[in-house]
């Protein structure tokens, strides 16, 4: 195999993955003639992770069409109509403690149903956003256009939570555009408008993104000034000297 770059899903670790920690099976179902063809399987991929503090091994099972080499007369998975992750069960992140906990299950929830229903998880993206705009930036309205028409508001006159930028505006827009699409039925019931599995994941990104530069980076931000207050209140305690 090729040796390629890769993120561990548990602990966030990029690394290269290489032979000795990737497996790939394909296996037949002899099953007969199915409608997606005669001659159909699985191919069941693992990845372990190189990271000696996580060691945890990456599944994905995936179904489909079947070829079979005429060199070795191995069968491929030569085109994949369904792939499922098994472990972990979607592929959501691990988020730190400083996500407060609703946010983090409408996120893990979204990623687990990207793929089977792409419009139902970019509406729990959406109130992931919702949720963001309300704890993070402290603003609550009667409409999630309110709100971000409200964070604007502050952006534009400076004083927007620290963390918010241009890039911001453009994730909370896409993220609500196409979270509206599963939030809100068209005025004609017979227009259907659907969200496809990339915009899914694409929105669970934007949203990835936005834990990063407000919430991880705060948390960053806090870490390191306790670290300093900590060593100059230590520094003090040295220089005093002992008391009598």
């Amino acid at each position: 195999m090729n040796e390629f770059n890769w993120t561990c899903p548990y602990c966030s670790n990029h690394q290269t993955v290489v032979s000795a920690k990737f497996d790939a099976s394909t296996v037949r179902l002899n099953v007969g003639d199915t409608a997606d063809g005669n001659c159909v399987g699985v191919k069941i991929t693992s990845i372990g992770c190189s990271n000696t503090s996580c060691k945890n091994v990456t599944i994905d099972v995936s179904y489909g069409k079947l070829t079979q080499s005429q060199f070795t007369h191995d069968y491929i998975l030569s085109r994949a109509t369904l792939t499922v992750p098994i472990k972990p069960e979607s592929r959501a992140r691990a988020l730190p403690q400083c996500i407060p906990a609703p946010i983090a299950n409408d996120y893990s929830e979204a990623c687990r149903i990207s793929n089977l229903s792409p419009k139902a998880s970019a509406t729990l993206a959406r109130r992931c956003l919702q949720g963001m705009l309300r704890d993070f930036c402290g603003i609550t309205k009667p409409t999630l256009h309110q709100e971000i028409n409200d964070l604007k508001k502050q952006f534009d006159e400076g004083h927007a939570p620290r963390g918010v930028s241009e890039e911001s505006f453009e994730a909370i827009e896409a993220i609500r555009k196409i979270g509206n699409i599963g939030a809100h039925m068209e005025k004609d019931i017979n227009v259907i408008v659907d969200v496809e599995p990339d915009e899914a994941e694409l929105l669970l990104s934007l949203v990835e993104n936005l834990f990063d530069d407000w919430y991880i980076a705060r948390q960053k931000r806090q870490d390191r000034l306790a670290r300093v207050t900590a060593s100059v209140e230590e520094k003090e305690v040295i220089r005093k000297g002992p008391s009598e």
